[in-house]
């Protein structure tokens, strides 16, 4: 394994280093980050958060576009997150990109060792992106979907365990139902 930078990076220098350096990572106020082995209940719901993303885009016939994890999403200069899913709209980015630079919906698939990140850091992170206007955090364990979504100046919350998820935009609506069901 390759051992992790000792110096400080920019997200630019880190999507370069990235490239050679097979691994999940994130960027961090310049550190990088080794992302944790995932737990088979992670992975499948992430598996089901994408598929239902992507069913809903073309049951809505949006011109939008949903993506599994292994994205970038630049917070600032020195921090990129990988979130686990997300959806961004317009044309199709160039098939080398790494990164996606205005995603409208980002998903976290909630764990036990990134829970407080992905609740605070996270949060704060992903709504200082101007395109951003959902981030969901999806708890595999409760069945439960913290859905936060940009009103005006603040951040609206709300947690979900069932019903439906409307995601405007794009235009958008999920069962909460499909977030959890197998693939």
């Amino acid at each position: 394994m390759t051992p992790l930078p000792q110096r400080h990076m920019n997200v630019d220098e880190y999507l370069a280093w990235s490239q050679t350096n097979p691994g999940r990572y994130e960027l961090v106020q310049g550190e990088v980050y080794t992302m944790t082995p995932e737990r088979v209940l992670h992975a499948e719901v992430k598996a089901a958060v994408y598929v239902a993303l992507r069913r809903g885009i073309r049951a809505a016939a949006l011109s939008c576009r949903a993506l599994p994890d292994g994205m970038t999403v630049r917070i600032d200069a020195r921090t990129a997150y990988e979130p686990d899913a997300l959806v961004y709209c317009g044309p199709r980015r160039d098939a080398n990109s790494v990164e996606i630079p205005d995603p409208v919906i980002v998903v976290e698939v909630l764990s036990p060792s990134t829970r407080r990140t992905d609740a605070s850091e996270k949060l704060s992170g992903y709504f200082r992106v101007p395109s951003i206007h959902h981030y969901l955090m999806v708890d595999p364990d409760r069945r439960t979907v913290v859905h936060h979504r940009r009103a005006g100046d603040g951040i609206d919350s709300t947690s979900l365990q069932d019903g439906t998820l409307v995601l405007d935009p794009p235009g958008l609506e999920l069962t909460i139902a499909s977030l959890f069901e197998e693939p």
